[in-house]
């Protein structure tokens, strides 16, 4: 994590930093859920910003985007998959806007 580590939610560091053998056990799955996916980087860091709106985890929402953004999503493509649970989810989904145009820009 190296880097990003500073987009990292402070919950997610506590939990890594607190709960190691939980958090290695979890990254490995979250690492096999990935290589087991059909969808290149960009889709997927796409459609995991849709899912984190729709469930208002928008702690997540830093972290996600810079990785979006480093596998080549635009600033509109960001915003559009932010939006993309609209219909579905209901205008609350607005909410984590200010929280990816800020990560966005801030690179």
């Amino acid at each position: 994590m190296g880097n990003e580590r500073s987009s990292v939610s402070k919950a997610f560091q506590l939990f890594l930093e607190c709960a190691p053998k939980h958090a290695s056990a979890w990254m490995t799955a979250v690492q096999a859920l990935g290589d087991a996916s059909a969808l290149d980087k960009k889709t997927s860091a796409l459609a995991y910003l849709a899912v984190l709106a729709a469930l208002r985890l928008d702690s997540g929402l830093p972290f996600h985007v810079k990785l979006a953004k480093q596998a080549g999503a635009s600033r509109d493509e960001v915003i559009s998959a932010l939006l993309v649970g609209l219909p579905a989810a209901g205008n609350g989904i607005t909410q984590s806007l200010p929280a990816a145009i800020e990560a966005y820009d801030a690179e």
